[in-house]
């Protein structure tokens, strides 16, 4: 067993639980008012946090420093401040990544249950792990996992031990022709659903953050969703999605050159306290929808904050 296949095969198995655990305190502590000041961004969407951001947080650091010790060799990168980040490498070939409440602001506001929790492992060219799970989805959550490029997806069953759980997950396969390819937008300030506008003028249909029902990830995974187009996504989440796509055939690139993406341009948004990739992400498991994408944004403006 390669040193990758063993850290990933730790991940799943020592990770499932804590998420699941992670999932029950936030559906728990959303029943109260937790709202928290904090980013200053001027995007709605990026600036809401909560106690259950640093609680799950917290959590989760825990998991992974007591979890494994190979755990510890990684780097690591959290959207939130809290846990023991020091514990980790400075400087390693495989970084681990946490997003504990991705989708804050329909957590907190009761808009939607389409949050969730992500831990994902890369390296600098790409995704090799990734583990979704949302809380609110169906009766008791649902998970995804992306192992290499194999993506499994299914409903959470608490009468099991959530490894178990995880390992037995149906796997999902691209659906050739959806009939209908929507697209995710976010990160375009103000202009999410103007932009999403122009994408449905391409002939795909583009939905705005605010305006999407779910979790991208169990969307793009169950073929719900043919992809994404976001500006500046951040490393907590956004990974996970890559790792989807490109293991469905797919890929990520950025649309000014069509390039696939990597992780050696990152720069750190003060405004939001988040490490980012630099310009617009286009994301799909089809070539074709890649290919409207990027002619329809390649000229717009890579600067996430216009001044």
């Amino acid at each position: 067993m390669s040193d990758l296949q063993s850290l990933t095969t730790s991940l799943s198995t020592h990770l499932p639980a804590p998420l699941r655990w992670g999932g029950s305190i936030a559906r728990r502590m959303r029943q109260f008012n937790i709202a928290l000041e904090g980013k200053h961004s001027g995007s709605s969407n990026t600036d809401a946090l909560t106690l259950a951001d640093l609680t799950v947080q917290e959590l989760l650091v825990g998991a992974l420093r007591d979890g494994d010790p190979r755990f510890l060799q990684c780097r690591i990168e959290a959207e939130e401040t809290t846990g023991d980040l020091h514990r980790f490498a400075a400087e390693a070939p495989y970084t681990l990544a946490l997003d504990p409440i991705d989708g804050t602001k329909q957590y907190r506001d009761h808009t939607g249950n389409g949050y969730a929790t992500i831990l994902t492992l890369r390296s600098r060219d790409t995704l090799h792990y990734s583990l979704v799970f949302v809380p609110e989805a169906g009766e008791f959550g649902r998970w995804v996992q992306v192992v290499g490029d194999t993506v499994t997806c299914g409903d959470d069953d608490p009468g099991r031990p959530a490894a178990d759980v995880v390992a037995t997950l149906p796997v999902m396969r691209r659906i050739e022709e959806p009939a209908v390819k929507k697209i995710y937008l976010i990160g375009f300030q103000q202009h999410d659903r103007a932009n999403a506008d122009r994408v449905s003028e391409t002939g795909l249909q583009g939905v705005a953050a605010d305006d999407t029902a779910g979790c991208l990830y169990d969307l793009l995974a169950r073929g719900e969703y043919a992809g994404s187009l976001i500006h500046s996504p951040n490393v907590y989440d956004y990974p996970a999605s890559l790792q989807i796509c490109r293991a469905f055939g797919g890929d990520s690139v950025w649309v000014h050159n069509g390039q696939p993406v990597h992780f050696d341009e990152l720069w750190m948004d003060e405004r939001a306290s988040m490490l980012r990739l630099p310009g617009i992400i286009a994301t799909s498991p089809y070539a074709d929808v890649l290919e409207k994408l990027v002619g329809l944004a390649k000229d717009w403006n890579p600067v996430r904050y216009a001044e």
